[in-house]
């Protein structure tokens, strides 16, 4: 199995850009989503923070309110400074996609990353980590990036 990539994004524009190198030149995982599922996904986190996050299970509730108001922010402030992700970490359901799809799901990341850029109103506070700053959100949100493009391993 191929080893990760080091990567770290100063922007969310950078990481569009090196998931579309991704797209054009093919790539090798060194994980277990593909090009289309992890763009799916950190899609849909930048989207949480526009539209709304999904409603969280009744039985997880209490495990959020802990995070949010113990760990997690300081856990965003680390990230926000540039600490990795930890791989394995469960995530929301409703941010899995299926595999496949390369394509739509890179234009889809584009597409969000353009409305993110774009947006000067409200953000939704994270559940785990609380509420932060469009520059701090976006500095977690390129940690993400880099954390689950790392998987993919351009071809050339």
């Amino acid at each position: 199995m191929p080893t990760r990539r080091t990567l770290t994004f100063a922007t969310l524009d950078a990481a569009v850009r090196d998931a579309e190198h991704l797209l054009a030149v093919g790539y090798d995982k060194a994980g277990n989503w593909d090009l289309g599922q992890c763009c799916g996904h950190l899609a849909a986190w930048v989207r949480f923070q526009l539209d709304g996050f999904p409603r969280i299970p009744l039985h997880l509730r209490p495990v959020f309110w802990v995070l949010r108001h113990t760990v997690g922010p300081g856990q965003g402030r680390k990230m926000a400074e540039g600490a990795p992700m930890k791989a394995g970490l469960p995530t929301l359901k409703e941010s899995e996609v299926p595999p496949g799809d390369d394509a739509r799901r890179v234009a889809e990341l584009r597409e969000t990353v353009a409305r993110w850029a774009a947006h000067a109103g409200h953000l939704h506070p994270s559940p785990a980590l609380g509420s932060a700053t469009k520059e701090r959100y976006e500095k977690v949100h390129c940690v993400h990036c880099a954390h689950h493009l790392s998987f993919l391993i351009p071809k050339s």
